[in-house]
Order: structure tokens, then C-alpha cells, then sequence
């Protein structure tokens, strides 16, 4: 057991999350020795310019470019990657591993994509590897799910694991903003990068789900898996339209256990405005686990920026740290089917919100109730705007319909000569409170 004798910390990444990382360590070293048994110190940072300026200065001779200073120090027990993306940063997480190298990382595509190789590896090689910080930012998600849940059937997840497009779509919802002009903001305010597409796109939020599917269904699920759309075709008119009918736009992360099956999907939503989810805004996160034993379980945060987000890494650094000094081996390990099946998207069946714009004129609505008749789609309520004296914005809600059949209509009404434009399609959530 190694009571008083000092663990070593190398850091892969210096940016916001490992400038954080770095102060804490730093800043609460006393109160992480009392937690963990003794110091623990950050020895080596790897950085792509060492003569660059950063938001916390650790000391410069500890700053370096290369890996392997970090790598292969004799000194350094947790190797913590903060760089995010898959390359490098894979190939370092697996090098660290296979030396022996306790890892934390905060990086959703590697452990979306590779996360169960890598974890097989560290159990085979006998040491931990934690992740929460992957998903969620400061909110613990990662530790339930693996741990504190495992009694449970779990037979859902909705959530909201995108700080950047929920900050986005409360802009476009509170002033009325369209999308371009939202992003612009959210780029200037540091909450969206210059190439934002992974975040709008819905990839950042379907690496996620598939994280948290992987763990809650204990299943294997690639991000192939997940059905993707992202928030670019929302428009001011659709949060009107959406809080006329009672609803919210969010971007949701969905997934379902129904009969053995599992679908896993990530889109834009109308939610219940008496939902929880509705009421998630800016920068925030919320997973809501539904479990057979405890019942539905919301976890609520700031899902990113420096300090949320390196809260989750030191945790893990110091959980591993008290594993260390108290002789603990790796992580708890639980087995995964290879025989769950992924419902595809053609067979959901939920509401629908349509948007069009049509001729103004008579006959136009029973031409367009035909079609989603002959496809069994039962129009719940119609709302309908004067746009100028030949052209209405018609806005229906459907009753529960299938997939497959809603995307047949779809392309049937582009086809109509009386539909000038499609505006939009999105499908309904109904959430509990």
C-alpha cells in the first residue's frame, strides 16, 4: 500500500478542460491529499506549442511536445487525456494502457467508438480506466450507470447532452433568432467552435448516447447505431408554432428498450412544455435514466466548460488515486450481449409536427388530408397563418403514425403542385414531468 509516497499525473491537452484540470490540482492539492492519503501532483502537460499563453500556467519545465516525456516517465502513475477527437488521442490512450498507465479521458468519440477495447485492455493489464467526464460534463452519469445502478432494468434514456445546441435553440426559442444568427452567437460567446458541425449535426450528442446506451442496456452499440439529425433546418417559425401548441424544441438523445430491442436516436423535438426536459436551458444538461426499481432518475448540470467538466476528471483522478494507495484493482467489469437488436428508425411510432407552405387556396388542405390518409397518418389539430394573398403557412399535428409512413408523405406532399415548400418535420415527445 503506498500511504504517503506521491502519485504522479500526466496530462495529454492543456486547452480549457486541462488548464481546469491543471489549477485544481494545483489549487486544492491539501484537500487532495487528505481525500486521497497523500499528494498528487501533475508532472508532465503535453502541448502542441509550449510557448503559448494559456489560461493556467503550470511551472514551463514541466510543459513539453513530446508524448513520450509524458508516456513513458517512470513517475507518472494516471495518464489524464484532455485533447479530444480520435487522433491522436486514441493512440496515446492505448500506448498509456498498454505500459501500465492508469488513464482518465474526457473524450466521447474514443470511448464511443473504441471505448470497449480499451477497456478490455486495462482489465487484462490490471488497471482503471473512468470516463465520466465524456459525457455530461460535471454531471455524474458515467459512476451511476456502471455502479450504482447495476440492480436495475433500465428501460430508457432522454436527455440533452449538447451545451452548445441547447444554448442555441433557448436563444432561437427566447428572441426569436434564427439559426444563423444564434450560432453566430453562441461562437462569439465561446460556447460553439468555428466548425460547429459536429455539434449542430447531432455526432457530439450521438457519441454520447451511445456511451450511455452501451453501459444502461449493457449491450454492444456502435454510433452507427444511433439515427442522427441536427438542428440546422429549425427556424423561428418553428418555436412560434411550437409554443402556440404547448411544446419546446430540444435536441434529445432517445433511447428505448422495448421488447429486448433497443432504438437509439438523436433529433430535434417538441416536448411538453410541463416536461422537466422542456425547462433545461443555455449551457445545461439533463439525463433522465428510467429504471424498473428506482423509478425515473434526472440528473441535471452544466454539461461543459472548464470547471464543470474537470470537476468530472479530477473525480476520476482521485477515485484512482485512493485505488492506488489502497490496493484496489481495476474497475468492475460486467459482460455485454452481442444479441440485442437495434430497431431501426422506419419502425417508430410517435407524433409528428408538419410545417408547409401552400396556395392559398381552396381544396389545398383536402388534397394534403388525402395523402396522409391513404398512408393511416390521422391529423390531430391544424393551424394555419396568411402568409400574402396567394400563399398559408399550414402547421399540423398528427396523432401517432409510423416512420416509414410519415417519410412517404413526406415526399408525396413535396410532390403536390399546391405545396410551394416543405418547411419542416419533428417529431413529438411526449415526457412526463
Amino acid at each position: 500500500m503506498r500511504q504517503t509516497s506521491e502519485i504522479g499525473v500526466g496530462l495529454l491537452g492543456l486547452g480549457v478542460v486541462g488548464s481546469g484540470v491543471a489549477r485544481m490540482l494545483a489549487e486544492k492539492s491539501a484537500q487532495i491529499s487528505r481525500l486521497t492519503g497523500g499528494p498528487v501532483v501533475l508532472k508532465q502537460a503535453l502541448v502542441r506549442d509550449p510557448s503559448k499563453q494559456r489560461d493556467f500556467q503550470p511551472p514551463q519545465e514541466i510543459v513539453t511536445s513530446r508524448a513520450e516525456d509524458v508516456l513513458d516517465s517512470p513517475g507518472i502513475d494516471i495518464i489524464v487525456e484532455v485533447m479530444g477527437g480520435q487522433n491522436p488521442a486514441l493512440d496515446l490512450i492505448l500506448r498509456a494502457v498498454s505500459l501500465g498507465k492508469h488513464v482518465v479521458t474526457a473524450n466521447k468519440e474514443v470511448m464511443a467508438r473504441h471505448g470497449l477495447d480499451i477497456l478490455d485492455g486495462a482489465n487484462k493489464a490490471g488497471i482503471h480506466v473512468r470516463f465520466e467526464a465524456s459525457v455530461g460534463g460535471g454531471i455524474p452519469v458515467i459512476g451511476p450507470l456502471m455502479r450504482d445502478l447495476l440492480a436495475n432494468d433500465v428501460t430508457g434514456i432522454h436527455a440533452i447532452i449538447n451545451g452548445t445546441t441547447n444554448y442555441i435553440l433557448t436563444e432561437m426559442s427566447r428572441s426569436g433568432a434564427d439559426f444563423d444568427d444564434a450560432l453566430r452567437d453562441a461562437q462569439r460567446l465561446g460556447y460553439a467552435e468555428a466548425d460547429p458541425a459536429d455539434d449542430i449535426e447531432g455526432t457530439d450528442a450521438a457519441y454520447k448516447l451511445t456511451i450511455l446506451s452501451t453501459l444502461a442496456f449493457q449491450a454492444r452499440f456502435k454510433e452507427s447505431d444511433v439515427y442522427r439529425e441536427g438542428i440546422t433546418r429549425l427556424t423561428a417559425r418553428d418555436f412560434l408554432y411550437a409554443r402556440e401548441l404547448g411544446y419546446a424544441v430540444k435536441l434529445m438523445a432517445l433511447a428505448r428498450k422495448v421488447d429486448g430491442c433497443v432504438q437509439l436516436r438523436v433529433h430535434p423535438a417538441l416536448v411538453p412544455t410541463s416536461a422537466a426536459m422542456a425547462r433545461v436551458d443555455g449551457v445545461f444538461n439533463a439525463v433522465q435514466i428510467e429504471t424498473d426499481l428506482a423509478g425515473p432518475i434526472l440528473l441535471h448540470g452544466r454539461g461543459a466548460g472548464s470547471y464543470p467538466t474537470a470537476s468530472a476528471v479530477l473525480a476520476d483522478v482521485l477515485h484512482i488515486a485512493q485505488s492506488i494507495r489502497g490496493g484496489v484493482g481495476p474497475q468492475e467489469t460486467f459482460s455485454l450481449s452481442d444479441n440485442i437488436r437495434v430497431t431501426p428508425m422506419s419502425e417508430l411510432e410517435t407524433m409528428y409536427y408538419l410545417r408547409l407552405n401552400v396556395a392559398d387556396r381552396s381544396g389545398v388542405f383536402a388534397r394534403i388530408a388525402t395523402i396522409l390518409g391513404q398512408l393511416d397518418i390521422s391529423i390531430a389539430s391544424v393551424i394555419q397563418k396568411g402568409v400574402d394573398r396567394k400563399a398559408a403557412e399550414v402547421v399540423l399535428m398528427t396523432h401517432r403514425a409510423r416512420e416509414e409512413s410519415m417519410q412517404e408523405a413526406i415526399r408525396r406532399l413535396e410532390a403536390l403542385d399546391v405545396v410551394h415548400e416543405f418547411g419542416n418535420m419533428i417529431r413529438v415527445e411526449e415526457l412526463e414531468n
